[in-house]
């Protein structure tokens, strides 16, 4: 697709949302960034100022519909919007955590899209952009809730493509692994399940390894180029990779 028209990113405020929404802004979208609270978007307002982007930073929470308000003219819709909980054994973790999971990893997820499929489709058509996780491809322990929702997201895309397609609409699933953000980094503490009697051999076990990927990843800035050069290319496969360990897993 060519550049140009309107962009909206959630979970805008830090780490790969941020990437994308500044990565969009420079190659010629009109980027409206989102997050539950713009207070908090100090970091992403400077870099933009800084670089005389054109970004507009504004509210938007996944689990309020009240607050969810697209632009006309969309042409790229990006779904960064998540959560990752703590990382229980399935027998401990409460269903409250699920829910919670599921609210904003994929119900709200599903609720922004539903609502930008008309706006895209008057524009004549444009990009839905999807961030589940490489993590759906291997059996994690004490992921259980997370991976499911990202799970869910990619059977959402499967859908979507086939629904959307007839309307110049793509849908593109983007799989990242490990990322330098402050989700990565708050994932590199002890699991919760080493607290439970049983699980707690395999828990350290899962944290070494953890600790061990720091080779494996990419910075936020050169994942958003990856997912934005995914966006901007109509030829690009379904599900795309941003990160080393990503793309050695989807080759």
């Amino acid at each position: 697709m060519k550049a140009g028209g309107a962009a909206l990113v959630t979970g805008a405020g830090r780490g790969i949302g941020r990437a994308v929404a500044l990565e969009l802004a420079r190659r010629g979208f009109r980027v409206h960034a989102t997050l539950r609270d713009p207070a908090r978007a100090g970091a992403l307002r400077q870099a933009a100022a800084a670089e005389g982007l054109e970004l507009a930073v504004e509210r938007l929470d996944v689990t309020d519909a009240d607050s969810i308000a697209l632009p006309e003219g969309l042409r790229v819709l990006v779904n960064n919007a998540g959560v990752d909980l703590a990382n229980l054994p399935v027998e401990h973790a409460p269903l409250s955590l699920w829910r919670e999971m599921f609210e904003t990893n994929l119900f709200g997820l599903v609720e922004v899209t539903r609502r930008a499929v008309p706006r895209l489709r008057a524009a004549g058509g444009g990009v839905i952009c999807n961030l589940s996780s490489i993590s759906v491809l291997s059996a994690v322990p004490f992921y259980a809730a997370y991976r499911a929702s990202k799970a869910a997201v990619g059977a959402l895309c499967d859908s979507l493509r086939s629904e959307l397609a007839g309307f110049g609409i793509r849908v593109l699933e983007v799989m990242p692994g490990p990322v330098e953000t402050d989700m990565f980094a708050a994932s590199g503490k002890r699991p919760e399940a080493a607290e439970h009697e049983g699980y707690t051999e395999l828990a350290l076990k899962l944290w070494e390894g953890r600790r061990s990927m720091g080779p494996m990843t990419a910075t936020a800035d050169s994942a958003a180029r990856d997912i934005v050069d995914a966006i901007l290319d109509d030829d690009v496969r379904a599900r795309v990779a941003c990160d080393p360990l990503s793309k050695s897993q989807l080759g």
